[in-house]
């Protein structure tokens, strides 16, 4: 992980550290365009302060003007001293300082938002960047809401922290120069007290909000993984009837919710009353201080109104002060998983000076390979065979012997604990992974589709390819038929995780696209064990058109489709236990015919059993499903 993702991790919790942090992005070095964006939006936040403060002067002026007293409005324009002059004045500077304020607020929005956009962005690209263990242990619906909870966070943070900390911090250094040089420095110690009082009772408010903020963030995450998880495996909850029992996990998880979120608006209004009440105390009592100026002659009415406006506008920064403060707040406590996310290091990454793959002959070898998921659990102990330029390899074995890490191990979504993997002589730990992972092809068991076109699915394979080819790629993968039966041809949509398509079909879309993608390397991953005998042989034969020419490690199950290998190597409990054609390993009589003659077995026996199931003894079709009378 970069450096600036580690600092970035570890300041979270202060606010200054966040913005140093985040300035590169609200002032990246690459586009000068924003640079000029961020200084005009300050000079426009200076002048809308200066506009400010010159408001409630004009109102001063008025009320003196109105009360006949035109003591120290000589440095006025003659034409201004009329009252309602003045009136006009200080309502054309509410609408000056209006004015800057919109300004800078427009000229601002394409720097945050761009902050906001390079973040999560950042934040995408790290996601596919970490392992495939990362991605397992994961929940999609929880890490989907972080992600969007941390790209608003850091938006409140860059909105709030420059457009409204800044310019308070400014309004409350004038109003102190202002009510020091103009009435007195004891105006100033009681301003300064109520700040403080505020800022203070703030803070320790807010810092005890954002536990009960925390609180609902983690069962809003619990929340939505549920409900993604659910919606996900629709299928699975119907077939169990299990709908009352999703429905009350998701219903826990909304009353804690409801709970949290209930606390945080009864711990706001408390906020609030607080704030008030220190505000509106230190109000009157400078409204008394000045009242008792007035009756002294000390003061003009156009000083006791003018002391009124400038502490009302103060109201509003001080709100400010107390609702930027928590929104910065709640956007680091937002941000806090995104950070953590960011600070998860890459489990696999290109070494330092890594060159792309230098493809020749295609040829792959396992040399001593080592792996385990686990410190305490070995899945494979010494692998070591070879896949030959243009030759078909298959692996075989029963469950959980290993069969499949050996193509994650190739793909690089794990590394290797001992040994090594080389392809034409190079380790895949030397080259990038992107040049390694273009050279491979996968055609896997469960064939996962994006919920979109058949055609966006096939071009997957090459983004750049066209209509034609990914049509001549269809049908050499015999899906071309399906298609044209379609009303929508490949602009037909397949659903959530290709779920409007079968099994043979996904698996069909699954060898266009690695057609389409014509790597020199193909790794066919158990792609026939979930489907039935006849689609199984169809899809074996679009299969062995693919692998054609190409070297080919095929991971099985069933071992009627490696019949055809040029050699087959049976892993039990992650050691090579037998290898050899397939005759040669039926005439080892070991492991492979053991193993052979059980799906010869059942094969038989569901051959029997379909028979069984449509005919009886006398030739005539009979029922195929429990509750159908027999014809």
């Amino acid at each position: 992980m970069s450096d600036q993702k580690k600092t970035i991790a570890a300041d979270t919790g202060n606010p200054l550290h966040t913005l140093r942090n985040l300035w590169p992005y609200m002032w990246p070095s690459d586009r000068a365009d924003l640079k000029r964006r961020v200084i005009y939006a300050a000079s426009f936040l200076v002048l809308a302060k200066l506009a400010q403060v010159v408001v409630p002067y004009f109102f001063k002026w008025a009320t003196d003007a109105l009360n006949g007293n035109h003591d120290g409005l000589q440095f006025l324009p003659a034409i201004l001293i009329a009252p309602v002059m003045l009136v006009v004045a200080y309502n054309a500077a509410r609408i000056i300082q209006l004015s800057f304020n919109q300004l800078r607020d427009a000229l601002f929005a394409r720097v945050g938002q761009h902050a906001v956009h390079q973040l999560a962005y950042k934040t995408f690209v790290h996601m596919h960047r970490l392992s495939l263990r990362f991605h397992l242990e994961r929940r999609t619906g929880g890490l989907s809401r972080i992600i969007e909870r941390g790209v608003k966070g850091i938006e409140a943070i860059v909105r709030f922290t420059i457009l409204n900390t800044l310019p308070t911090l400014l309004e409350f250094v004038l109003v102190a120069l202002i009510f020091g040089f103009a009435y007195g420095w004891s105006y100033v110690g009681v301003t300064a007290l109520v700040i403080w009082l505020y800022i203070w009772f703030t803070v320790r408010a807010s810092d005890w909000r954002i536990a009960i903020r925390r609180d609902m963030n983690e069962s809003d995450t619990d929340a939505n993984t549920k409900a993604i998880d659910s919606l996900l495996n629709f299928e699975t909850v119907k077939y169990f009837g299990n709908e009352k029992m999703e429905a009350d996990r998701y219903d826990k998880s909304m009353e804690r919710y409801e709970h949290a979120a209930t606390r945080i608006w009864t711990s706001l209004g408390w906020l609030n009353l607080g704030q008030g009440v220190i505000f509106g105390v230190g109000m009157a009592v400078m409204m008394v201080m000045s009242a008792l100026a007035v009756q002294r002659g000390e003061q003009t009415i156009g000083d006791f109104v003018f002391i009124n406006v400038m502490l009302m506008q103060l109201s509003i920064p001080l709100n400010f002060i107390g609702f930027v403060y928590r929104e910065i707040r709640q956007g680091l406590t937002d941000i806090e998983n995104m950070f953590d996310l960011l600070d998860i290091s890459e489990e696999v990454v290109d070494k330092p000076g890594a060159e792309p793959l230098k493809m020749r002959s295609g040829a792959i070898r396992f040399d001593d390979v080592h792996f385990r998921y686990e410190p305490d659990r070995p899945i494979l102990k010494g692998i070591s065979f070879e896949v030959p330029d243009g030759k078909t390899v298959a692996v075989v074995g029963p469950s959980g012997a290993g069969k499949s890490t050996l193509s994650r191990l190739l793909f690089r979504f794990y590394d290797v604990q001992e040994g090594a993997i080389t392809i034409d002589g190079q380790d895949v730990r030397d080259v990038t992974q992107e040049s390694l992972r273009n050279a491979i092809g996968m055609v896997p068991q469960d064939t996962v589709l994006f919920n979109d076109t058949l055609a966006y699915n096939i071009r997957y394979g090459r983004i750049g390819a066209s209509d034609d080819e990914v049509r001549q790629a269809a049908d050499m993968a015999q899906i071309g038929s399906f298609i044209d039966s379609l009303p929508q041809g490949l602009q037909t949509m397949v659903g959530e995780r290709g779920l409007k398509l079968s099994g043979g079909e996904k698996q069909r879309v699954a060898i266009a696209r690695t057609i389409l993608k014509a790597p020199p390397i193909l790794i066919l991953d158990e792609a026939t064990s979930a489907l039935d005998t006849a689609t199984e042989q169809e899809i074996q034969t679009a299969l062995d058109f693919v692998s054609r020419g190409r070297t080919t490690l095929v991971i099985a199950h069933r071992l009627s489709t490696v019949i055809g290998a040029d050699e087959i190597i049976v892993l039990q409990d992650g050691v090579i236990a037998e290898r050899g054609t397939h005759q040669q390993l039926l005439k080892h009589k070991g492991l492979y015919l053991d193993m052979w003659n059980r799906q010869r077995e059942a094969r038989e026996t569901e051959e029997k059993l379909k028979d069984f199931r449509e005919h009886d003894d006398l030739g005539v079709v009979v029922r195929k499903r429990p509750h159908e009378e027999p014809h």
